[in-house]
């Protein structure tokens, strides 16, 4: 059984949710933990309020949001509902609205679901239609299960040619400094939407065999403001970004954390490949 399947809390599925507002719709997924004995009436309004206070920053990828809060006493057990909206609800993001898949998540400590995040990402960039035609449950959890099987062709970068990591060292622009082996992804808890851009981040690193370079942390923007400087640069949400102002290092915004395509422009543009 996949990770996935053992934390979607049983019966916390609903593939016909017609919500007025993105609110009601956060609303809705929390009270699916709630009534499954997951969570707390607390922790839903705290999805709610993160949104409210940074803005739709959990809208990580097209039509695809992640609601969560910090772990806390309203948390039972770790776990997460699947909300299918119809139709799709804006939650006011820019390029990644509107939102047709709503996830919840509740975690009791920051590494419990570490797992769980790495198959949900890959999914997202394998299965994504899938995911949307799942008529009930049952057939939601058969493709938890097939996410073992290896992407065809979303875990490729797309450049045939891998970079060189020694050719681009001979060609270092005048003005370059040497790597600090680190980067940044950074959200508003440190513990959901970082985690998804780190987990795509990584999957490029290895297809590029950059890996053993360079240390990817996620963490939250308080955080990050404070050890910006120790990374080469920063990965985040535009919601994120305008909060964290200028913090010495390059800031660099990602629309679709689920796209290997995307990051991999990033990276190329960044390190000046």
């Amino acid at each position: 059984m996949s990770t996935l399947n053992r934390l979607l809390a049983t019966g916390a599925v609903d593939l016909h949710s017609s919500e007025s507002d993105w609110r009601s719709a956060i609303r809705h997924a929390g009270q699916l933990l709630e009534s499954a004995g997951k969570i707390t009436p607390e922790y839903t309004e705290a999805m709610i309020e993160s949104v409210e206070e940074k803005g739709p920053y959990i809208v990580i990828a097209p039509g695809f949001a992640f609601a969560h809060a910090r772990p806390s006493a309203a948390v039972k057990e770790t776990s997460f509902s699947w909300v299918r909206l119809d139709p799709p609800v804006a939650f006011n993001h820019k390029s990644n609205d509107p939102v047709d898949l709503l996830v919840a998540f509740a975690a009791t400590d920051t590494s419990s679901h570490l797992e769980a995040m790495k198959e949900l990402a890959k999914l997202l960039a394998s299965k994504r239609d899938s995911l949307s035609a799942a008529n009930s449950e049952e057939e939601l959890r058969e493709i938890f299960d097939s996410q073992t099987a290896k992407p065809k062709g979303q875990d490729k970068t797309p450049s045939a040619k891998k970079p060189d990591r020694a050719a681009s060292a001979r060609k270092t622009a005048s003005d370059s400094v040497p790597s600090k082996g680190k980067i940044l992804t950074v959200c508003g808890n440190g513990l959901g939407t970082s985690l998804f851009l780190k987990n795509t981040l990584d999957q490029v690193l290895d297809e590029w065999g950059w890996s053993p370079y360079l240390n990817v942390e996620a963490t939250d923007t308080i955080s990050a403001k404070g050890r910006a400087k120790e990374a080469d640069f920063l990965l985040t949400s535009g919601e994120i970004a305008a909060t964290l102002g200028d913090v010495g290092v390059p800031v660099h915004v990602i629309q679709d954390f689920t796209s290997m395509p995307e990051i991999d422009k990033a990276l190329r543009e960044l390190y000046d490949i």
